[in-house]
């Protein structure tokens, strides 16, 4: 596996989405947060996304330049039209946006309809974090039907993945999950490369767990994913799903109803200022938060080898390797890239 560094990868995925004519500013944020996303250890939403990125500027489904129309805005809340622009440039210019107004009133929120795919929820909260803000990001595609509701057997929703993104002492806190156990790159990922999950996460089509990805990716009728919860608890997982339709396409005023056939995703972003709560700023807020990473750290763990993590610790761990070694990928991934760079005649990264 040949690895490349940071800036290399960057200059790369920028060229690319240039070469298809995305606008300067887009394709340098959408390089740039694809090789973050890497650099965490998102491997299926980093750089893995490009082919398909590309696939859908060239089928017209992606747009590459313009700017979201806004449909309301009352300085604390809004909602955006993205018109399927570039989801990971939507949401930071989202965040961007928000900060200066949580500054304001201490929280501000955006509602976005018709985006495309955003990628990694992660590396976009800690476009807020890393600047002492909490930021929640909702996310869901109303094209989409990979889930079923619990006791159903028929998919109707996308895994809704959902993110928390907080300051800590060393680095942010980044929770990102989502409804359903796995995720559809996953399962794709895991199909082409013919192999089986680990547990039964899947569904088929009459409702029966099973670990095979084939139950999604190529049968008729199709299988789904299993909500978070499994057979006994999925209600958990549905519940979760159901806020994020609310927030994501009952907010923006866009979803299912409107029987989109496009990929995208309509996302609900939330900026929060802790500086305006706890009564004494953001040292209250890093205070009781810090505390409580150290307790998580410290508890005895089940397996001494593997201390208890706090989320974003292995992130940190992923980018600070990167930045020290450079980022290497799979056989899969890289030909797909060299492919489209030789298509668009764009240079491959010096090793």
């Amino acid at each position: 596996m040949t690895t490349h560094s940071i800036a290399a990868l960057e200059a790369f995925a920028n060229a690319l989405y240039q070469a298809v004519g995305m606008d300067e500013d887009k394709a340098a944020c959408v390089a740039r947060l694809q090789v973050l996303t890497d650099a965490m250890g998102r491997r299926t939403h980093g750089l893995a996304m490009t082919p398909l990125y590309l696939a859908d500027i060239k089928k017209g489904g992606l747009k590459v330049s313009g700017q979201p129309q806004v449909g309301s805005d009352n300085g604390t809340s809004a909602v955006w039209d993205g018109d399927y622009l570039p989801g990971l440039w939507l949401v930071n210019e989202a965040i961007a946006t928000l900060i200066p107004r949580a500054e304001k009133a201490g929280i501000a929120a955006i509602a976005i309809r018709r985006s495309h795919h955003i990628g990694c929820l992660a590396a976009l909260a800690k476009q807020a974090a890393d600047r002492g803000f909490v930021a929640l990001i909702a996310n869901s595609d109303p094209a989409g039907q990979r889930v079923a509701p619990y006791g159903g057997t028929e998919a109707l929703f996308t895994p809704n993945p959902f993110a928390v993104g907080y300051p800590g002492a060393d680095h942010p806190v980044l929770v990102d999950t989502c409804a359903s156990i796995t995720t559809t790159s996953m399962t794709r990922q895991k199909y082409a490369a013919g192999e089986q999950f680990e547990h039964p996460w899947l569904l088929d089509a009459e409702g029966r767990p099973t670990r095979d990805p084939a139950v999604l990716e190529h049968s008729t009728p199709r299988g789904s994913l299993q909500l978070v919860g499994g057979g006994e608890y999925g209600h958990k997982g549905f519940g979760l799903a159901l806020m994020i339709e609310a927030l994501s396409q009952g907010l923006s005023g866009h979803g299912r109803k409107d029987a989109p056939s496009r990929w995208g995703g309509n996302t609900f972003v939330q900026v929060i200022d802790p500086r305006m709560f706890a009564g004494a700023g953001a040292d209250a807020f890093a205070e009781q938060m810090d505390h409580f990473s150290e307790r998580c750290r410290e508890n005895r763990p089940i397996d001494p080898a593997r201390p208890v993590r706090v989320p974003g610790d292995q992130a940190a761990r992923g980018i600070e390797q990167a930045r020290r070694d450079g980022i290497g990928y799979d056989a899969a991934t890289w030909q797909a890239l060299t492919r489209w760079a030789g298509e668009l005649s764009v240079a491959m990264p010096a090793h």
